[in-house]
């Protein structure tokens, strides 16, 4: 843990990146293990989604009954950490993998949402945008009550085993298109305006800390590749593989809830013992 706070005290501008470890204790669960292989069958893609109707029922279904764990989820002692050193102004900018919202909700003011908010549902035809809670109560005004044995999964899911083939998927109120949740699925691409973004931000700061992120997507591991060639440290709190554990300067094998938590605390001693 020294090393850990004198890497933040050494490097006073970082960008972080945050994964799915982060919300764990939130009661979110992750799609790989500690080894960053998959813990459950593949998500849905992309492609998937956009070309089979079939598949955009069984989504629908799945996170008609997975919702409500995102919407009543807290943020957790790990994201009220980052919201408060960056109030003490260790961090710059904060990028998440995560789309549930959270560091939003622990105040955290510097935020990109890399993968789009679960929150928000967008018309792929139309571009209309509707908060989540509307189109839920509008799946369960057509569909009814999905049985609570659901078990919660990744990103607003459930493993849910049910026939679908007469879930009613809603379609856009304005011009009949389809909805989609706000965000990258898996096989989709982030714009390149918001790389471009964290590309500039990148070039600004001192380092890059990464939290709770096996790093194995693409989109979130070119980070830790572009730090390296703007030669800018690369640290880690992770407890498991990582796909850029090659790159790291400093890597935290531990709890990012725990260590963060500790980390807060070891500078708010130093700071009163600075001033006393």
């Amino acid at each position: 843990m020294p090393e850990l706070i004198d890497f933040l005290v050494r490097h006073r501008r970082l960008i972080v990146l945050t994964g799915a470890g982060c919300s764990v204790p939130s009661g979110i669960p992750t799609y790989r293990n500690h080894l960053g292989q998959w813990q459950r069958s593949n998500p849905i893609t992309h492609q998937e989604f956009i070309n089979n109707p079939v598949s955009r029922q069984r989504y629908w279904a799945r996170s008609m009954a997975g919702w409500p764990m995102v919407a009543a989820a807290a943020p957790n002692r790990a994201h009220h950490a980052l919201a408060e050193l960056e109030a003490r102004g260790h961090i710059a900018l904060l990028v998440t993998q995560n789309v549930d919202g959270l560091h939003q909700k622990a105040g955290q003011q510097r935020v990109i949402d890399l993968h789009g908010r679960l929150d928000s549902v967008i018309c792929l035809g139309c571009r209309l945008t509707l908060s989540r809670e509307s189109v839920q109560a509008q799946l369960i005004d057509t569909n009814g009550k999905l049985p609570s044995a659901a078990a919660a999964a990744p990103d607003g899911d459930a493993d849910l085993h049910m026939d679908i083939a007469g879930f009613n998927v809603p379609d856009c109120p304005r011009c009949g298109g389809v909805l989609k949740p706000d965000v990258v699925f898996f096989g989709g691409t982030v714009t390149r305006g918001i790389v471009a973004t964290i590309y500039d931000a990148l070039k600004d700061a001192d380092a890059l800390l990464v939290v709770g992120s096996s790093l194995m997507v693409y989109s979130g591991y070119r980070f830790c590749k572009k730090a390296k060639i703007l030669d800018k440290p690369v640290a880690c709190i992770n407890p498991g593989r990582t796909r850029a554990d090659d790159l790291f300067q400093l890597k935290v094998e531990q709890d990012c809830e725990a260590s963060l938590s500790a980390v807060v605390d070891a500078l708010k001693s130093r700071d009163q013992n600075i001033s006393s």
